[in-house]
């Protein structure tokens, strides 16, 4: 699915869209450069998985994961791994716990390599976040399942 959008209202709207399509044991890998509207379309989805529009969503950029109950499709795990400078890290943060009970939300899956090898097959979302150049606030939002 490839979109584009041309305001945060937008933004929020796809990944509203989207939640409705992510089931129990799912893994999503949001890629992005900085100030793409990563943290934007995360809490949108964050918030449509866990049915509260007013939920406080803060970026795991400094405590690197953040754990929220989706009451109807398991727990859900939000990882930034911008800060995370090898795999040790992560399986300190409860990695393994995550990959066998909840939906994965992961920010700068790029960070580590070994990560997109070692995904259940079947259940890999990725979404791609990228301004257009050249234009002020308009995004493609590319999503692949």
């Amino acid at each position: 699915m490839d979109s584009i959008s041309y305001s945060e209202k937008e933004t929020i709207s796809i990944a509203e869209t989207l939640a409705d399509k992510i089931e129990g044991g799912d893994i999503l890998l949001l890629e992005g450069p900085l100030g793409a509207g990563k943290s934007v379309f995360a809490r949108a989805l964050i918030r449509a998985l866990c049915a509260n529009p007013a939920l406080e969503v803060p970026s795991p950029t400094f405590t690197l994961v953040q754990l929220y109950d989706t009451k109807d499709k398991g727990p859900l795990y939000h990882f930034d791994l911008y800060r995370i400078e090898d795999t040790e890290e992560l399986y300190e943060l409860g990695w393994e716990e995550a990959l066998s009970e909840g939906i994965l939300l992961i920010e700068w899956p790029n960070r580590l390599d070994f990560l997109r090898d070692n995904l259940p097959p079947g259940h890999v979302w990725e979404i791609e976040i990228s301004p257009e150049k050249g234009s002020d606030g308009i995004r493609r939002i590319t999503i692949s399942h």
